[in-house]
């Protein structure tokens, strides 16, 4: 039986062009429209649709709100239509944290080169979405009951972490009285003796709200820098950057060409551009290149990203794969795993899309699979934090 798939938009060409692009895959069908949030809401309480796709623009009930509505009510898989603008960057955002699980440039153009290409992509992403919808009531419940992590509105954030650092003074080690402006010169031992220098994560579909529940965790003084592959576009990664570094304790960015890498600072890759690794491992920078190639599908791309760090960084990484769509995250993976490195995975049960994670788990490259709720504790006890 055919996915069931519930338009929603205030413009009647969008909802005919989404249709008619969805219906042409036999394994979805539209069941109906909506042209509002509320007709939104209404129609997703009674028809129960696998997948909804949301404009955010729109009259009585803004998509926004008509997420956090069906949330609560209907647990549904819904792919938000965005324009690629600042504004529209955190209204994207915004949705995700309200539940959404994906989202696409609303120009099409934005999304392929060609129309046949876009309605290509767009048909893959709602299929893989209706995919979960068997476990997403439970991720719902798991999402419902973590408390929403926020930085006080009235301070800089920082001042934020300055307060937080003044409430949880750092412990008195060897290696964590090391400054910031200090790049790491001594790797950190866990209690097994396994030695890193590095975390890095990759992502893509369901990364923006698995990064944030991840990094929220990490304490200030988490003593390693941490690269971040999300695929996401230009136009994105900056608003995603500093959201995060308002949400979090330790220092998230957008990497910018010439970055040097410091411990208690995440550096995000930004959209359309590949981020790598340069350097000596105690003193490593990055390089943010333009990426003209048709060989490499992602921009960023994980596999590019991690392979420059098993090049600076040898098997001082601590390597971690996120929910996402396609296998990108394997080979780099693979070059990390070959230099000694350690590679994980999130489970499947938690995943938006179990693609990437999938990857690496069934080529024997992850050593362990790890619920999303656990991964920032099991990170901080293995680098030997906690």
């Amino acid at each position: 039986m055919p996915y069931k798939v519930l338009v929603v938009d205030d413009s009647s060409f969008f909802r005919r062009r989404v249709t008619d692009i969805l219906n042409k895959d036999p394994n979805l069908t539209v069941i109906d429209v909506a042209v509002n949030g509320i007709d939104a809401v209404e129609k997703a309480v009674s028809l129960k649709p696998d997948v909804i796709t949301m404009d955010i623009e729109m009259p009585l009930l803004n998509g926004i709100e008509a997420v956090k509505q069906i949330m609560a009510k209907v647990p549904t898989s819904i792919l938000m239509f965005s324009s690629l603008t600042h504004q529209g960057a955190n209204a994207t955002l915004e949705a995700l944290e309200a539940g959404a699980l994906d989202f696409l440039p609303k120009k099409f153009n934005e999304i392929a080169k060609t129309t046949d290409d876009a309605g290509s992509l767009l048909r893959q992403r709602v299929v893989e979405l209706a995919k979960t919808k068997g476990t997403l009531r439970r991720r719902t419940t798991i999402r419902a009951q973590t408390p929403r992590t926020t930085a006080p509105t009235s301070v800089t954030n920082s001042q934020n972490k300055s307060a937080i650092q003044a409430r949880s003074p750092l412990r008195k080690s060897k290696v964590e009285v090391v400054t910031r402006d200090i790049i790491i010169s001594q790797p950190l031992k866990r209690s097994s003796g396994k030695e890193y220098q590095l975390l890095a994560i990759g992502t893509s579909t369901g990364g923006p709200i698995a990064l944030q529940k991840i990094l929220t965790k990490l304490p200030q003084n988490f003593p390693l820098p941490i690269i971040l592959v999300q695929h996401m576009p230009a136009a994105f990664t900056l608003a995603f950057a500093n959201r995060l570094n308002t949400l979090c304790k330790i220092n998230v960015k957008e990497a910018e060409h010439g970055d040097i890498l410091k411990p208690g600072c995440a550096y995000l890759a930004p959209g359309g551009r590949q981020m790598i690794l340069d350097g000596t491992s105690k003193s490593a920078k990055l390089k943010v290149l333009e990426d003209n190639s048709e060989k490499i599908a992602f921009k960023p791309s994980v596999d590019v990203s991690f392979g420059s760090a098993a090049k600076i960084f040898g098997g001082s990484v601590l390597g971690v794969i996120l929910t996402g769509m396609g296998s990108d995250g394997r080979e780099g993976s693979r070059m990390l795993k070959g230099r000694g490195a350690k590679i994980w995975a999130q489970d499947e049960a938690s995943c938006v899309v179990y693609g990437m994670p999938q990857a690496v788990t069934n080529a024997g490259i992850s050593e362990l699979s790890l619920s999303l709720e656990d991964i920032s504790e099991s990170i901080i006890k293995e680098v030997g934090h906690g």
